[in-house]
Parts: structure tokens; C-alpha cells; sequence
């Protein structure tokens, strides 16, 4: 098992794709690569299409492309935890205002949200939109049954308190039912699950973690000539987990494929700043030292939702001199979307965070589907590249113990 960059052309792959935290059946995934794979081709110039997956397992599609003279099968499986966000997102409107005042605390009280607030400054206003969404949600609800409650008073008296409160509710009940346009409930959701044990993992998902890392394994077993981890979102924090339980329990061998991880739009300093994330923190000062892994770290400052370019090792204060990874690498948005792409995204901050998974029409070296569908391992394709000039890797977080 080895990440050498002199390994021959990839002809067969496995890909594995850990969503970030996201309620939805995980068919959205193949209906964006489907369709933006096909988009992508035809900017690019090479071949790809998806078809059903054949066999037992994780959710996945099969992918047959030619690109560069060279035909390569990938079959790509989603590592669903879809159960769980739902689960985690079945608050009543009064538990979801706990959550808020909870959560708040968590990251005011530790100090967390200040040493946030020293990176990018998108994704910690992407992380307090809830909880100002949430509260002018509030005002206008008890605004508005106020100024109810004083047009019914002199008909009503006292009682009017109770139209004025049911009111109230149902307008609470209006805006909870109209946030797949404001997305506030969502995002209070996605913080106060990584926040609501301080950074520790909850036991359900880290029993998830512990499947999808059998699931890695086997792959890793079999005969193909790359198995590729593919980290979105939160979803890369549980990748950096996964990956250092697989290495640490012996799971790679030197006659093995290629191993490689890719995280995209990470937001792992949401978690490991947190007081009680030490085994993150341990998971990623390994895997930054392992020599048998490519890690490549790719985000953009046009994504709000992402720490870009912030070294998640090297922000969280855990690299060591043996540090290797993740090489942190640009997606450019402003530089690989045309002007007019741009203009049309730069203001929907949600599918920005999406764009790593779909087409670019000025691609650069960054391009999801060679990636993942290409002849050349992640190692190969990013071999001799310098980190981004923009990366920022010096210490922040104040929380930097790790399990010894």
C-alpha cells in the first residue's frame, strides 16, 4: 500500500463519498454527478457516464469514462448518516430555541467563536445567520401578537392573550414550514449536532464511522488500483476519522491500491476548537504525519460556508514536525467560473458550497470528475504542487490537547 506518485495509470477505482450534514436520500448525489459530470465533459472534452450499481452495499452508481486515451471503471458509494441528521432535526420550534440558547453558550462561553472569528470571516457569519434568523423569526411572532392582542383587548380582555399567543405560533409554525428557502432551522440543526457534546462524537455516529470504515476496508482488499475518500462539509471531519481508525487498526497493506482522501469545503475548526474534540484532534495530528495516504484539501474563498485555505492541522495548533498533509489547494471560483457564472452564483452561498461536486466552465486543476473518474490517482494528479500562497496554517485554536 502506497501513495507513490510513479504507480501506473488507474484503470479500475473505488470511490467513497462521506456527504457533510444533510437530511436528503442520497440519489441527489447521483443526479448532481450525472448531470454535472455530463457538463463537464462537454467543457472538457472527455468521455463519462454513470449507470446503476451492480451488487449489495452502500448506495452508489457505477462510472465509465475515457479521458486522456485511457478507459477507467469507478464505482462510487455514498456513506449515508442521512438517518441520523433527520433524527438530529426532529425538534419541536421550542427545542430548536433551546438548541439555539444552548449552542450559543457553548461557543460564547469556551471562547471558540472569537478564535473563529481570526479565520474566514464567511463561515462564522454562515454559523451566527441561524441564530439572528432565528431571533428576528421570534420578534415578528411576539411583535405581531402584541399588536394583536391590543386591537382585541377591549373586546376581549385578559382572554385575548390566548388568540394573541396561538398567533404567534402559528407564525412561528409559517417560518419553520418556509425554511427550505431560509435555511435557518437547518443550519441551527447542523451546529448545535457537532457542538451538543462540546466537539465529542456522538455514539450513534461514531458506531456509523465504525461501518463506514469496514466498508473501506474491504475495498481496500480488493482488486482495484485506487480507493479514493471523498470528504464534503462535516462530512470531511468524519473522513479524517474514519481514515486514521482504518490506518491505526492495520487496515492498509503495502500490496494494496492506492489510498487517497479529498476533502472539500471543510469546516473543521467549527469542531476541533471545541474543548471537548481531542480525539479529532488526535485523528488529524495522525493523519497529517501518515506517509501511506494523499490528503488534498481543497476549498475557495468564494465559498462562505468553508474555513478556505485554512490548514485544518495547523489551525487547530496539532501539526508536528513530521506533519506531511493536507496540501491545501484553491478552487479559485472567481478564476475557474466565467464572469457570468460567477454573477450568477457568487450570491446563492449554498450551492457555492456545492460547486466542488459539479462543473466549472474554465476548469482548472481542479476538476471532480478527473478526480474521481480519471486515469491518474490524487497523488499523481496534484504531484509537485506548492500549497496556496492564501493557506493560512498558523495556530488559533486555544483547545489543542490530544490522546498520547
Amino acid at each position: 500500500m502506497s501513495s507513490n506518485t510513479n504507480q501506473p495509470q488507474v484503470r479500475r477505482r473505488r470511490v467513497f463519498y462521506i456527504p457533510g450534514y444533510d437530511p436528503i436520500h442520497p440519489r441527489r448525489y447521483r443526479e448532481l454527478y450525472r448531470t454535472e459530470s455530463r457538463a463537464q465533459a462537454d467543457v472538457s472534452g472527455y468521455e463519462i457516464a454513470i449507470s446503476p450499481k451492480s451488487g449489495e452495499g452502500p448506495y452508489g452508481w457505477h462510472v465509465r469514462s475515457n479521458q486522456d486515451g485511457a478507459d477507467v471503471d469507478t464505482d462510487i458509494e455514498v456513506l449515508v448518516w442521512s438517518d441520523i441528521v433527520r433524527e438530529s432535526m426532529s425538534n419541536s420550534i421550542p427545542g430548536t430555541y433551546l438548541q439555539l440558547l444552548r449552542t450559543a453558550w457553548i461557543y460564547i462561553g469556551s471562547g471558540v467563536l472569537w478564535q473563529l472569528m481570526r479565520l474566514r470571516k464567511g463561515p462564522v457569519i454562515a454559523a451566527l445567520y441561524p441564530v439572528g434568523m432565528l431571533m428576528v423569526q421570534l420578534a415578528v411572532a411576539l411583535g405581531t401578537a402584541m399588536v394583536a392582542k391590543a386591537l382585541i383587548w377591549p373586546f376581549l380582555g385578559w382572554v385575548s392573550w390566548g388568540p394573541a399567543f396561538l398567533l404567534a405560533y402559528a407564525l412561528l409554525r409559517w417560518f419553520r414550514k418556509i425554511d427550505n428557502r431560509l435555511f435557518a432551522y437547518y443550519l441551527m440543526h447542523d451546529y448545535a449536532y457537532s457542538a451538543r457534546l462540546n466537539g465529542a462524537l456522538p455514539a450513534e455516529l461514531k458506531a456509523r464511522l465504525a461501518g463506514f470504515t469496514a466498508q473501506i476496508r474491504q475495498a481496500l482488499m480488493s482488486d482495484v488500483d485506487e480507493v479514493l475518500v471523498v470528504g464534503h462539509s462535516s462530512g470531511a471531519h468524519l473522513g479524517v476519522s474514519v481514515l486514521a481508525d482504518l490506518i491505526r487498526s492495520g487496515g492498509l497493506t503495502e500490496a494494496g491500491p492506492t489510498f487517497s482522501f479529498l476533502t472539500l469545503g471543510q469546516v473543521m475548526p467549527m469542531v476541533s476548537f471545541l474543548p471537548d474534540a481531542e480525539e479529532l484532534r488526535t485523528d488529524l495530528q495522525f493523519l497529517s504525519e501518515h506517509p501511506d495516504v494523499t490528503w488534498i484539501d481543497v476549498s475557495a474563498p468564494g465559498d462562505g460556508c468553508a474555513f478556505a485555505l485554512c490548514d485544518p492541522v495547523g489551525v487547530t495548533g496539532v501539526a508536528t514536525d513530521q506533519k506531511r498533509w493536507p496540501l491545501v489547494l484553491s478552487a479559485a471560483f472567481t478564476q475557474t467560473l466565467s464572469p457570468e457564472r460567477w454573477q450568477e452564483l457568487r450570491w446563492r452561498f449554498f450551492r457555492l458550497h456545492f460547486q466542488y461536486l459539479c462543473a466549472f466552465d474554465r476548469p482548472g486543476d481542479y476538476d471532480y470528475f478527473r478526480i474521481t473518474a480519471g486515469p491518474l490517482t490524487l497523488g499523481q494528479r496534484f504531484y509537485g504542487r506548492a500549497p496556496s500562497k492564501s493557506r493560512l496554517d498558523q495556530p488559533v485554536a486555544k483547545n489543542r490537547s490530544v490522546r498520547l
